[in-house]
């Protein structure tokens, strides 16, 4: 499974890259692969503050609908349109073409490193707490 070194990651499958202001969010290739085909997504409106952990859009395949939860406080400054137009970006390449929103950090909550997310991946697919 891809998962960028780079990234720190969520418990709910959000990845951010925090290396640039602001900082970029999406989906990792788990949940992506977990979705199947993605043919919908609603994503937060630019100048909405949202709180980590709080639901902050959705995302609809044609197996199901997940929520997407905020892994950081801040505000939203930019949405991905071409993943609007084209919901299959994010099954496709969840973490360049298929990114989500950028967001203005206000406060970042303890994410996991990419190390930490394989091994939470791990636990989750043994049955362990996650």
């Amino acid at each position: 499974m891809d998962v960028p070194a780079r990234l720190r990651y969520s418990t709910n499958h959000e990845w951010i890259d925090d290396t640039a202001e602001p900082a970029t969010v999406g989906i990792t290739a788990f949940a992506a692969a977990a979705l199947g085909d993605v043919i919908y997504a609603e994503l937060p409106e630019p100048g909405t503050h949202l709180a980590a952990g709080e639901v902050c859009g959705e995302v609809e395949s044609t197996k199901s609908v997940a929520e997407l939860y905020m892994p950081v406080s801040g505000e939203i400054v930019a949405t991905n349109e071409a993943v609007v137009a084209d919901p299959g970006l994010i099954g496709a390449d969840p973490y360049v073409d298929g990114w989500l929103f950028r967001v203005r950090l206000t406060d970042v909550p303890p994410l996991m490193t990419a190390d930490e997310y394989r091994a939470h991946l791990t636990e989750t697919d043994n049955g362990g707490a996650s």
